[in-house]
């Protein structure tokens, strides 16, 4: 049985910063519902998993770990390094995979680009 993955969560010290990051270099819909902000990366919700964008609990670090399909890496790179994000790994291709790069956000969070148009065929 595999386990996809269902939700996602980012938390920072500036989550209102992290949402309008989010949501202008990705498009996603954000709505507050306390004590988080729900992350709708398709607005009609067909689509995706649904996540969270709020505050780190006091005994945390900021956290966040999961991968955004994008048509075009290094369009998407160049987007978020305009809005504050840092490019970590330019894009490479996976053996037997597809094309992935590696960004900071503006709170240090290393997240995933993934063209899964570009997986390779088994």
């Amino acid at each position: 049985m595999s386990h996809p993955v269902m939700n996602f969560e980012i938390t920072g010290k500036d989550p209102e910063a992290l949402q309008r990051f989010y949501r202008d270099a990705f498009d996603w819909q954000v709505e507050p519902k306390l004590p988080w902000t729900m992350a709708f990366p398709v607005p009609d919700r067909s689509t995706g998993i649904v996540g969270v964008i709020g505050s780190t609990p006091d005994e945390l670090d900021s956290y966040a770990t999961f991968y955004i399909d994008v048509d075009d890496l290094d369009a998407a790179l160049a987007k978020v390094e305009g809005l504050g994000g840092t490019a970590r790994m330019r894009p490479v291709d996976v053996p037997d995979g597809p094309r992935i790069a590696l960004f900071a956000d503006p709170e240090g969070h290393l997240i995933g680009l993934i063209d899964s148009s570009s997986r390779q065929p088994r």
